[in-house]
């Protein structure tokens, strides 16, 4: 039996990606580095650290720190998404939804605490969730299942009783390696992969989330 619903944020809740890799290109580009839509899909999911990590490994740069060029690209995501953050369909529905089946709900994000807050009162969703947890708080972010590992002890829920959702693979795979379920939602680039067959179950958006899903989880 599910008792707690675990959720990821950015691409999830928020169509965000976009937005985190608008931010990336725009930063990265004052440092000669150009990241072509393609190239910045491949470090969706990650935490930002990483990203920036990422591409200092492969096109390392003289000037800001590291630490620097992440502030500048969370303090532009932060100020994109006050101005104009879209929640994605059915969000509220399916918070209301799993609200009633009285289980436990959090969030599991590579965010950071400060962008977490700032997107859930954005969307005026942050009552529906008694935990909130970033991934800036482990050794590693998303793919390790770490983030997940630790929402699961908050809950005080063992993981297999924990169902998560995600919309990258990256997240996805996070949450399987953390021994949960996993409903994936997928960014618009990854729908149709091959790689999606590690889901339990793939929807186009959070609105086909509803009972017949619910019970097909639970088998």
């Amino acid at each position: 039996m599910i008792q707690a619903t675990i959720f990821d944020m950015d691409g999830l809740l928020i169509d965000s990606e976009p937005t985190w890799r608008k931010a990336a290109q725009e930063v990265l580009a004052k440092i000669g580095i150009v990241l072509s839509d393609e190239k910045g899909k491949e470090t969706m999911g990650l935490r930002v650290d990483h990203l920036v990590e990422y591409w200092y490994h492969r096109q390392p740069w003289i000037g800001p720190s590291c630490k620097e060029v992440e502030q500048e690209i969370e303090k532009k995501v932060i100020e994109a998404v006050r101005a104009n953050g879209i929640p994605r369909e059915g969000i509220m529905e399916a918070l209301e939804f799993v609200k009633g089946k009285n289980v436990k709900m959090a969030i599991a994000s590579s965010s950071s605490m400060e962008v977490i807050h700032v997107i859930l009162e954005h969307l005026k969703v942050e009552k529906y969730f008694s935990e909130l947890y970033s991934a800036e708080f482990e050794e590693y972010g998303k793919p390790h299942p770490a983030v997940y590992l630790t929402s699961a002890k908050m809950l005080d829920v063992p993981v297999e009783h924990c169902l998560a959702f995600e919309d990258s693979f990256n997240g996805l795979l996070a949450a399987k390696a953390a021994r949960m379920k996993c409903i994936c939602i997928p960014d618009e680039s990854l729908r149709g992969s091959a790689k999606l067959g590690i889901a339990d179950i793939v929807l186009p958006t959070l609105a086909h989330f509803n009972e017949d899903v619910w019970k097909q989880i639970e088998e």
